[in-house]
């Protein structure tokens, strides 16, 4: 019986695609396949879930999901994964695992104790859907388990290195758009500067992508902010020449979270000094991760979700599988983090042209 052979993208070094043939599966025997969320949930993670039930189902392959993400690795709390539970799910934000952080994950005893776990329960592979934390302890649990680990990037900060988009980001984006679009109707109506705040973590995707989408007036993220001085004088600046063009209007500045020194707070009293009184905080907060995901993530988690599977059985591992250009590969897991990730260079110009740097302050 002849078998359909996928090919295999790899992304090494990064953004680079090759193709290569991995080692043919042994379709005769079934795997058994552990699953699990690990840290900040984002829109998606189900849809990436129901993709890998479906696919172990077709592949006859066993799947559990590990409850509380790593927590549940280490208590040995799992629960076996069947059609049952895909129904309706793709839809639904959150994730039905339940996600935690877990400190003892983080010791030489835990992942001893989570290896010996795996190896009572019998797992052939351990998918771990999460960010750069959940990969980095992955790659841990390598050195101590002999089974395969393949990583899906599932954070809605976008700042994992070797993938165009994580699962959660566009959902996140059109979260901030559409908030920044209600802080703009009160921000007309009483002729106010707004200050919101997005998450991102350490990362400015979110706020550039949120603040283009929403044509706010301003964005601050880390990859261009040198000190609080010299972004307040911009900032200052570009209010002045609005106001003096089309006189007392809204102006709607987006920051990405951790940059600006103490916060929204730090940022108010930095413009009060330079006697612009008129100011409003908001802080977006959680409800950036959650939601029903969009389309673009849903298909995003759908493909990733699926490919992982088509993976399980092969000789690649300690991976994360990616999509750069619509095309599924799969990036080494420390280079998820070794790596920086750049924005968008036509997104940044774009930033510049049309809020940054739109009016000039001769």
């Amino acid at each position: 019986m002849l078998h359909y052979k996928r090919p295999l993208y790899v992304a090494y070094p990064l953004l680079y695609l090759n193709r290569i043939a991995c080692k043919k599966k042994d379709f005769n025997v079934s795997k058994r396949v552990a699953i699990l969320t690990s840290g900040g949930d984002a829109p998606g993670m189900n849809a990436c879930i129901r993709a890998a039930i479906i696919a172990c189902q077709k592949a006859n392959f066993t799947l559990l999901g590990y409850k509380h993400g790593y927590n549940g690795l280490l208590q040995q709390e799992f629960i076996p994964l069947s059609l049952d539970s895909t129904h309706n799910l793709i839809q639904q934000g959150g994730t039905i695992l339940h996600s935690a952080r877990c400190k003892e994950f983080k010791n030489r005893e835990g992942l001893i104790k989570a290896a010996d776990n795996l190896r009572q329960a019998e797992i052939d592979t351990l998918i771990v859907i999460g960010g750069d934390g959940s990969f980095r302890g992955a790659a841990k649990l390598s050195e101590l388990w002999d089974g395969q680990i393949l990583g899906i990037p599932g954070t809605i900060d976008n700042d994992i290195a070797g993938t165009d988009a994580t699962i959660g980001y566009f959902t996140a984006i059109d979260t901030a758009m559409s908030s920044i679009d209600k802080v703009r109707d009160t921000a007309d109506a009483f002729e106010r500067i707004f200050l919101v705040e997005v998450m991102g973590r350490n990362a400015g995707f979110l706020a550039l992508n949120g603040a283009l989408s929403a044509a706010a007036d301003y964005v601050v993220v880390p990859e261009f902010f040198e000190s609080a001085e010299t972004e307040i004088k911009k900032i200052v600046n570009q209010i002045k020449a609005q106001r003096a063009l089309k006189g007392p209007v809204s102006f709607i500045v987006v920051v990405a979270e951790n940059v600006w020194p103490n916060g929204l707070t730090g940022l108010t009293e930095a413009l009060q000094y330079h006697n612009i009184n008129d100011v409003r905080p908001v802080t977006l907060g959680h409800v950036q991760r959650g939601g029903s995901p969009v389309a673009q993530d849903r298909l995003l988690a759908t493909t990733l979700g699926e490919f992982a599977i088509s993976l399980v059985g092969s000789d690649v591992t300690n991976i994360m599988v990616g999509e750069v250009n619509q095309r599924p590969i799969t990036v080494p897991l420390p280079k998820t983090w070794e790596e920086t990730k750049p924005l968008n260079q036509a997104r940044v110009d774009a930033m510049r042209t049309l809020m940054n740097e739109r009016y000039s302050c001769n």
